[in-house]
């Protein structure tokens, strides 16, 4: 696939999206937010894709949106249909894709960004990353899936002030809070964030994408609801050729070798 605004390549069961408007810090404007949209899907449906590594070109994960390119539109742009025909559409396909994704957080991640960098499923940041939501100076409240994910990963009253405030956090303080995963040297992001995703990529694919399942809808389930639904999905996963793999390396003392079914 050839793409403008992003990189996109598939080498050993990993599929590397690089957002790629640097200049811009990255920010994104509805081309971007459409080939993103169309990487992902195009990860989903291919078979040889096991995991998703999502970073930024440059010194920036993502600024958020490009406010001079939606500035353009003129007075009457309705904000509320540009996230319903953008934003929301590469969140709900992040969210959806039963393949694990990292975000190698490389810089700033800011606004609509930083939305984007928390749908990932595992964060990994450089120590000269940081993390902002800057709505509020101009007057707006944060989207992008940020009034979902960031209370549920730092709770609602560090959420709330970085809403307020629109001050940075550090890569230290977000990994002190639980906004991500890891936070490592910056020269040093691109090799572990590479080894993650080769190891992931090697993983029993369809159990990490039937995790992901059962951990996202379990937000909205009764105990009781969340149990039947873990019996269901297990049956699906114990069906699988990677279960039966699993347990013939453990029987025979081996190293499992998973094919993603």
């Amino acid at each position: 696939m050839s793409y403008e605004t992003i990189l996109y390549q598939v080498a050993d069961g990993v599929a590397s999206i690089t957002l790629n408007r640097p200049s811009k810090l990255n920010a994104f404007n509805d081309q971007m937010i459409s080939e993103t949209i169309d990487a992902f899907k195009g990860a989903g449906r291919d078979a040889a894709v096991r995991c998703v590594l999502i970073t930024g070109m440059g010194r920036a994960f993502s600024s958020g949106q490009d406010l001079g390119d939606f500035q353009g539109r003129g007075e009457n742009v309705s904000i509320g249909e540009h996230l319903r025909h953008g934003y929301h559409r590469l969140v709900r396909q992040m969210v959806a894709l039963e393949k694990p994704i990292i975000g190698a957080i490389n810089g700033i991640s800011a606004g609509a960004g930083c939305g984007v960098a928390l749908a990932t499923d595992i964060r990994i940041a450089a120590d000269t990353a940081s993390f902002m939501l800057a709505f509020s100076r101009i007057g707006l409240i944060p989207d992008s899936g940020t009034n979902w994910f960031l209370p549920r990963l730092v709770g609602y009253a560090r959420a709330y002030e970085m809403a307020l405030t629109a001050e940075r956090v550090s890569a230290a303080r977000a990994l002190e809070w639980g906004m991500v995963n890891y936070v490592v040297p910056s020269e040093q992001l691109p090799e572990i964030t590479a080894a993650w995703a080769r190891r992931l990529a090697d993983g029993p694919t369809l159990a990490f994408g039937l995790t992901k399942r059962a951990m996202n809808r379990g937000w909205d389930m009764t105990l009781d609801e969340s149990l039947e639904y873990e019996a269901h999905l297990q049956e699906v996963a114990g069906r699988s050729q990677d279960n039966r793999e699993g347990i013939a390396a453990f029987v025979e003392k081996r190293e499992p070798k998973f094919n993603g079914n």
